[in-house]
């Protein structure tokens, strides 16, 4: 199930190109308003500068992950008909952005479930994984009317129990947090720490030195990473990492991530000084 959470460009219309708003900041050199689609989206909804995001400016597009929900909704809700064709495009969008979410929350609830510390409340897990997961294979309309505010508050709350599960396993061991309780780590040097089991969960890392850190077991869901420097940091058994997190940040060959998530092209593979 983890490879349908994985994007799969080739097999969707290009939706995240098109259903998502963007704003001239930071991380787009341009507006786009939703449901619009973006200047270098191509007629067989490919990107022309998809090797060149961050150098052109479009850093939101390197950071963002839609968890296989474009290729889900083009290929099973719609049966491969694009939202170039009859006049479903709105309503297309429209359940494509609820899907994206849903598959975030799969995405974290299935490694909940490959955690031997959560094994006293995996029912609970199973129940809602199975629940989120039909509510993605319903019909458009259906979709529309589901209350994913509802649905992702009790997916959190689970969440939440899972790391807490998964991260005291370093407390007991002897490991102390080291970090004090803040929302912003913007530009912060920790190079060389052990940050075990710390809890990154929404944080702001944007820039911050993470070289040659120990992160293992910390929590990264929601973490802003872009351009957060991973060179030679042990990401091995962090929690809720995404691909995105990954390509948004800086690293080299010595960075070492789950073996589920793949080292971006752009990594330097220069060797640490």
């Amino acid at each position: 199930m983890i490879n349908n959470l994985k994007s799969d460009c080739q097999n969707c219309f290009g939706l995240c190109c098109t259903a998502l708003p963007f704003g001239k900041s930071a991380d787009f050199p341009i507006n786009k308003d939703g449901g619009e689609p973006c200047i270098h989206l191509c007629s067989n909804y490919s990107c022309s500068i998809h090797e060149t995001l961050k150098d052109k400016g479009f850093h939101g597009c390197v950071s963002y992950e839609c968890f296989g929900a474009g290729q889900h909704v083009s290929q099973s809700i719609y049966n491969g008909m694009d939202w170039r064709e009859g006049e479903h495009a709105r309503e297309m969008f429209e359940v494509f952005l609820l899907v994206q979410q849903l598959h975030e929350m799969l995405w974290y609830l299935h490694q909940t479930l490959t955690l031997k510390e959560t094994s006293s409340f995996h029912g609970k897990l199973q129940k809602i994984y199975e629940d989120t997961v039909e509510l993605t294979v319903r019909k458009p309309k259906e979709i529309l009317e589901i209350d994913i505010v509802f649905h992702r508050s009790k997916v959190n709350a689970l969440l939440i129990e899972s790391s807490k599960k998964y991260r005291n396993n370093c407390v007991n061991k002897g490991k102390k947090r080291q970090l004090k309780n803040k929302s912003n780590y913007i530009d912060t040097n920790f190079n060389g720490l052990n940050l075990q089991g710390e809890d990154f969960r929404g944080k702001l890392m944007i820039a911050s030195n993470l070289s040659k850190c120990d992160l293992r077991r910390a929590d990264f869901i929601g973490a802003d990473l872009r351009d957060a420097d991973l060179s030679g940091a042990n990401l091995t058994d962090a929690l809720f990492l995404t691909q995105s997190q990954i390509n948004s940040a800086i690293g080299n060959v010595h960075t070492k991530i789950p073996n589920y998530l793949e080292k971006p092209s752009h990594w330097t593979k220069s060797s640490i000084s």
